[in-house]
């Protein structure tokens, strides 16, 4: 598996070794050995998926402390322009983001620490997103900024997003709970 890091510490794009025969493809996208190896988180406390059409955009979530977690995302059908925005007050990156485009056929993944805001916008006809997550999804910690208030080039400036997205805080009125470096509490 190939790791990359951006410019966000602690935020990387892995991507694995795409075995392709007459059949079709065959990914690892996950090995806890290598991982281990890498540093990275190897506990996830669930997984989930979501499916999504040309068009829309889900984010930016994240989940407040002490409920925050570790994220691994992957697109398993289609491609999407993935974003994460850094808001670990402290952090050399606070308020800077990263897209990466994750597709099915090129299998990479991001590896998004505690403390950054996730969201994607389907480029392709479709996307089916894969997560995993160190924690386990608790509602009442699940908060999130508004996807135009961080200087990211969306490809569209009307997205499909929903009520609950479009009513989150500006990054500029959010006050960060986050910090940077931020001991591990999983």
């Amino acid at each position: 598996m190939h790791i990359r890091e951006t410019i966000i510490p602690g935020c990387l794009e892995l991507t694995p070794r795409v075995m392709l025969d007459e059949r079709g493809s065959f990914v690892k996208t996950f090995h806890q050995g290598m991982f281990s190896d890498q540093g990275l988180e190897t506990r996830f406390a669930e997984e989930y998926y979501s499916r999504s059409r040309r068009g829309v955009l889900r984010g930016l979530h994240f989940q407040m402390p002490p409920h925050d977690h570790i994220k691994m995302v992957y697109c398993v059908s289609g491609s999407v322009l993935d974003v994460v925005v850094d808001l670990r007050k402290g952090s050399p990156a606070y308020g800077r983001h990263v897209q990466i485009e994750l597709t099915a056929d090129k299998a990479n993944m991001l590896y998004i620490p505690r403390g950054l805001a996730h969201g994607f916008f389907v480029t392709g006809d479709h996307a089916i997103m894969l997560y995993n997550v160190t924690t386990v999804y608790a509602p009442e910690h699940d908060s999130g900024i508004r996807w135009d208030s961080a200087g990211i080039p969306w490809p569209s400036t009307t997205p499909i997003i929903s009520k609950r997205d479009g009513a989150f805080p500006s990054l500029a009125d959010f006050t960060s709970p986050f910090t940077f470096p931020q001991e591990e509490t999983t």
